[in-house]
């Protein structure tokens, strides 16, 4: 298969392999869209060549070349990241003697602090600080989504993907959902792991005040992916992830929070909360589903950062004089 030209027949493997990441191993919709925009990019690079017919040295040129267009690091690993996926899943079927991305290293990605809400922030956001008693179904479902987000850490796709018990029915079956008796939602994560994360109080709370009027929203004959939902939309759908952004962002403008706070920042504030308190870097590393710890130990610095604050803040020697 050495030098073949474009086989018509790229796209339908691709679209296979894509398939896959999103039935079976439950990558969130925008992860599958931008993985196609990097393989598009990829087959542009080199128009014209099959992709069986890549080697390592077309890989590395590639990158090259998205670089020169201005790609930044962190894009420019994410679209090596699905070149890899993507012929690791192919080299066996095409008899490719090695993946021809699995040697190129992608360009090192400045590690950033996520942007995790204090404590004060947090409390004020879920008690709706300022704001009337929830009575409406939005208000209730709204409540229960963000109280889970905070209590267990999930990532916005791992949220909506929740079904309130697991179901198997017409070729749905159920890979995460709530367990409310035990405090507890099973859930699959990146790259299909499942793990156990808890549900606190005020979570088990505010979902089971949600369940209550749940059914007020579900159609007429709902299709069984739909009738597992944890949360549905106000159209009787799966809520969508663009949805829970929006009535995060708004509920935080409501309460008067002074930034913007995105689903994933309920993710950071969990995560740098609890090593706040617990200090128990492993523990946090199981319940985010982090695959590798160093992932985890980027809340260390935002909890040293939360540290040397208190410390500027009260120690009397802390403010030194800039020197001359």
């Amino acid at each position: 298969m050495g030098g073949g030209r474009m086989a018509a027949g790229d796209d339908t493997l691709v679209e296979a392999w894509l398939a896959l990441l999103g039935e079976q191993r439950r990558y969130a919709a925008h992860t599958i869209a931008g993985y196609r925009r990097d393989l598009a990019a990829l087959r542009r690079c080199h128009p014209g060549l099959a992709l069986d017919a890549f080697t390592e040295s077309h890989i590395r040129q590639a990158l090259g070349r998205l670089h020169a267009q201005g790609l930044k690091p962190r894009s420019l690993a994410r679209a090596l990241a699905a070149w890899r996926g993507y012929f690791e899943w192919r080299a066996p079927t095409a008899g490719l003697e090695r993946n021809p991305a699995h040697g190129v290293r992608a360009p090192r990605i400045p590690r950033t602090l996520p942007k995790a809400l204090s404590v004060d922030h947090a409390q004020a956001l879920l008690d709706r600080s300022g704001l009337p008693p929830v009575e409406s179904i939005i208000e209730r479902r709204d409540l229960a989504m963000f109280e889970v987000l905070y209590s267990s850490g999930l990532r916005l796709a791992e949220l909506v993907g929740l079904d309130h018990v697991p179901l198997r029915e017409g070729g749905y079956v159920s890979h995460s959902w709530i367990q409310l008796d035990e405090g507890e939602a099973v859930v699959r994560g990146k790259g299909g792991k499942t793990r156990i994360v808890p549900l606190g109080g005020r979570a088990v709370e505010a979902v089971r005040a949600w369940l209550a009027v749940r059914a007020e929203l579900l159609p007429p004959q709902p299709d069984p992916g739909t009738r597992a939902a944890l949360f549905l939309g106000a159209r009787g759908a799966r809520i969508s992830p663009r949805v829970v952004q929006l009535q995060l962002d708004r509920l935080a403008r409501r309460v008067g929070l002074p930034l913007r706070v995105h689903p994933h920042s309920l993710r950071h504030s969990f995560a740098s909360h609890l090593l706040q308190s617990a200090q128990d870097l492993r523990a946090v590393q199981e319940l985010l589903g982090h695959a590798n710890i160093s992932t985890t130990q980027i809340y260390t610095r935002l909890d040293f950062q939360h540290l040397a604050a208190s410390y500027d803040q009260a120690h009397p020697r802390a403010h030194r004089k800039p020197r001359k």
